[in-house]
């Protein structure tokens, strides 16, 4: 019984990690990010959704969206929490 609850566990564990990272953006976020003409940064690190950008690089605010910002990283449009340069969404 002890080995079908810690299996039962690990089956679960990614499931409920995955639900805790995942964030609906409004489409008037990423229509507005895609149609920006900002000249991309050379960022040297790896983009990953849930990891913050450095300070460093500049994010760049959104009309009306106060929860959301963007950068346009290594050519990669890259949606951002601006309270915690967190990576919320890259855009292809």
């Amino acid at each position: 019984m002890k080995k079908f609850a810690l299996i039962c566990a690990a089956l679960l564990l990614p499931v409920s990690a995955v639900a805790q990272t995942t964030v609906v953006l409004p489409g008037e976020v990423r229509t507005y990010v895609l149609e920006q003409q900002t000249p991309s940064v050379v960022y040297e690190g790896e983009i990953v959704v849930g990891q913050p950008l450095p300070e460093t690089v500049e994010i760049l605010t959104i009309p009306d969206q106060p929860d959301f910002a963007y950068a346009i990283v290594n050519e990669k449009r890259v949606i951002i929490n601006p309270k915690t340069h967190t990576v919320v969404e890259v855009l292809q």
